[in-house]
């Protein structure tokens, strides 16, 4: 992740050596002038990858073009520009997005998501420097260096005949992969506090919390991340922020675990033979096994929960680490009116 500071520049939050290793490539990479892909799960960054690239390499305009959103006939005009006249509503001459990019860097993001017939015209566009806008007979030139990023396997798109082969080639000099989250835990505590620093005022987690964001998968990456701790933040003036804090999918997560691990404990007690009568002391059989099943252990803490707040749900639910919705359902799934 990025931190973007007074001056405009980037700087790249992370201590693993996944990211380490991007660091180094992005200076080596800035150094020229040669077409970078940026491959990667939503979420990762590659957009911030290639900023950092960008403003590494201090050459003219930075121009983002999301893919993604290029739909329906004024795509080629937004890429190209357009002629006084050129369609309906063309009141005047337009400036396409390749070339704003002149002299600088254009970065297609979701570069996958672009159509044939648009992949045919971009790759034009990179090899002769030329392109003609929308309803113009004069041809334009634009000097840029390209960045492409998707989340897109390339490869298997070529060979599915839903990118261009030619182009494929052209954009594949420089690769840059980055992991997912999952994959380089090490960055989590200094994205966390990155986060907590930028969102937060004085808020901060408890060893639980740090425990469980720990051990999620982060689907969304850091993007995901990010979005967690703003959630957190904005919905609590703190100062510490609880389990009963995060988000839902992490709750959800934290509690499919613990069904997991009382099933796992559940099944290996009905699996395991009892000793036999003869080998076993006396008194075991005198006197009530002091072992409670798990769901009585749970229906009790919830009982002692209540009493302890004379009543108050929503700080029983806090104490006892879950949500509210979740402490409603176990009060009606034990029949518990309190």
């Amino acid at each position: 992740m990025r931190e973007l500071t007074q001056s405009g520049t980037t700087t790249i939050v992370g201590r693993s050596m996944k990211t380490q290793q991007v660091l180094h490539n992005i200076d080596k990479v800035a150094a020229g002038r040669w077409p970078v892909l940026v491959l990667g799960e939503t979420g990762t960054g590659k957009d911030l990858v290639a900023r950092s690239i960008h403003e590494t390499a201090g050459q003219g305009p930075f121009v983002p073009i999301d893919c993604s959103s290029l739909v329906g006939p004024l795509m080629e005009s937004e890429l190209f520009g357009h002629a006084r006249g050129a369609f309906t509503g063309a009141v005047g001459p337009k400036l396409g997005l390749i070339e704003l990019a002149n002299g600088g860097t254009a970065f297609f993001d979701e570069i996958g998501e672009l159509p044939l017939d648009m992949q045919a015209k971009l790759l034009r566009v990179l090899q002769e420097k030329e392109f003609r806008p929308v309803g113009s007979l004069q041809q334009r030139r634009s000097d840029f260096r390209i960045i492409a990023a998707t989340n897109r396997d390339l490869a298997k798109e070529v060979e599915r005949g839903a990118f261009r082969r030619d182009l494929y080639y052209r954009l594949n000099v420089v690769t840059l992969r980055l992991a997912p989250l999952r994959e380089r835990t090490d960055d989590l505590e200094p994205l966390i506090d990155h986060f907590l620093s930028l969102y937060g005022t004085g808020h901060i987690l408890t060893p639980e919390v740090r425990s469980a964001l720990q051990g999620y998968e982060w689907p969304g990456n850091v993007r995901e991340l990010e979005n967690c701790i703003q959630q957190m933040v904005a919905i609590n003036t703190g100062p510490m922020l609880h389990i009963c804090d995060l988000p839902s999918p992490i709750q959800n997560c934290l509690q499919a675990r613990r069904a997991q691990s009382m099933a796992v404990a559940v099944g290996a007690s009905g699996n395991s033979k009892p000793p036999a009568r003869a080998e076993t002391p006396d008194r075991f059989f005198n006197q009530d096994i002091p072992i409670l099943p798990l769901i009585e252990m749970e229906r009790r803490a919830i009982l002692h929960a209540l009493e302890y707040t004379n009543g108050d749900r929503g700080v029983a639910a806090h104490l006892l680490g879950i949500g509210r919705t979740t402490l409603y359902r176990k009060l009606k799934e034990y029949e518990l009116a309190v």
